[in-house]
């Protein structure tokens, strides 16, 4: 009999592992509740190479080779749905199948410690997926093309 797993449950699984994702690469043992979880991502100075490694890599792998476990973490590497850098920059925004969203607001929890990226790290780490991993997509994102998307999880914020 396969496990059924419902939404909360997976974004406490994304958050988790996102937060070991983090952990593994910090010089000092951190964990998810700690303060600074949340501003791991809202470095001003880290790129789309940086973004993926630390927040995204945990469930899409290190080569955007994607998963499948207690959840299924599509692949990024070789994938036709990275044409359109609208869908790429609206999955992180507001999220999708579980994976959480990335605009909302740093002091907002939404079950568990939230990571806000700016639109410009939006726009960087959207440029890097669509570059790497067999992707060659040459136009390029910027951050007031983001800017222009609907954030969704800043408008659900209560």
């Amino acid at each position: 009999m396969k496990p059924q797993f419902d939404r909360p449950m997976m974004r406490r699984v994304a958050v988790l592992l996102l937060g070991a994702g983090v952990c593994a690469g910090a010089a000092a043992l951190a964990c998810a509740d700690d303060a600074s979880f949340a501003s791991v991502a809202t470095l001003s100075n880290a790129s789309g190479e940086d973004i993926y490694s630390r927040i995204c890599q945990g469930c899409h792998m290190p080569h955007g080779e994607g998963a499948v476990g207690a959840g299924h973490y599509p692949k990024l590497a070789g994938s036709i749905t990275l044409a359109s850098w609208q869908y790429v920059a609206l999955t992180v925004l507001a999220g999708r199948n579980g994976m959480p969203a990335f605009s909302a607001a740093a002091d907002q929890v939404w079950d568990g410690p939230t990571v806000h990226l700016s639109d410009a790290q939006v726009a960087d780490v959207v440029n890097y997926v669509r570059s790497h991993f067999g992707n060659s997509y040459k136009d390029r994102v910027t951050a007031s093309q983001v800017a222009m998307l609907p954030h969704p999880a800043i408008a659900a914020a209560p």
